[in-house]
């Protein structure tokens, strides 16, 4: 009997954990990009003439964010089952 309440307990905590989670991904995710944005155009500011190379390399960047963003959130998804 005991047990079963604290199962019943530690799934709502569960739930609340994998929201703050997620929420914490994106937030992280947002900053990071943010950053990786700001850091390209000083660099493109600064050397006009690297502005390609520094674009691809900001969009190659920006996607292996995105990719460990979405995967915090499919694991915060997971502990929803």
């Amino acid at each position: 009997m005991l047990l079963t309440i604290l199962l019943q307990a530690t799934a709502g905590l569960a739930q609340f954990g994998a929201g703050i989670g997620a929420g914490l991904a994106v937030i992280g995710a947002g900053l990071g990009i943010g950053k990786i944005g700001a850091a390209a155009m000083d660099g493109i500011a600064r050397q006009p003439e690297a502005t390609n190379d520094i674009r691809m390399n900001m969009i190659i960047i920006a996607a292996l964010v995105e990719v460990s963003a979405l995967f915090a959130i499919v694991v915060c998804g997971f502990l929803l089952k």
